[in-house]
């Protein structure tokens, strides 16, 4: 069985890749993903066995041979992040909030800053 590593793989649509020494890469299902192994991560070695399918390789049997080892990469230090949430939370109590209960959207710019803001504290506390 040869021994690879994975190049990318997506929770969400159920699939990735390994790469397959000097050969193609190899497409990897969830279904053949041994029991209680959810996902895989970039990096990680996996061993497996691949037959040829309609679009190229695809494993048909997976063993996971080292867990991954994921860092939580943090782009803010906690004061940071307290105070973005800080002043989150004050435009929404301000400026957004009073909107929204008088049937009005915030304008679009105003919206846009929002969302942006809410996006980097969802993905550093996912981090």
């Amino acid at each position: 069985m040869p021994i690879g590593k994975v190049k990318w793989y997506d929770v969400e649509r159920g699939f990735g890749f390994v790469s397959n020494p000097g050969d193609e890469d190899v497409y990897v299902n969830k279904a053949v993903l041994p029991k209680g192994v959810t996902e895989l991560h970039p990096g990680q070695r996996i061993e497996f066995d691949f037959a040829a399918g309609r679009r190229g390789p695809q494993a048909l049997r997976v063993k996971v041979l080292e867990e991954a080892t994921r860092k939580p990469i943090h782009k803010y230090k906690p004061e940071e992040l307290n105070s973005m949430i800080s002043d989150l939370m004050t435009v929404l109590e301000s400026a957004v909030q009073p909107q929204l209960a008088q049937g009005r959207y915030p304008d679009r710019k105003e919206g846009r800053q929002v969302a942006e803001i809410l996006r980097a504290v969802a993905k550093e506390l996912d981090a």
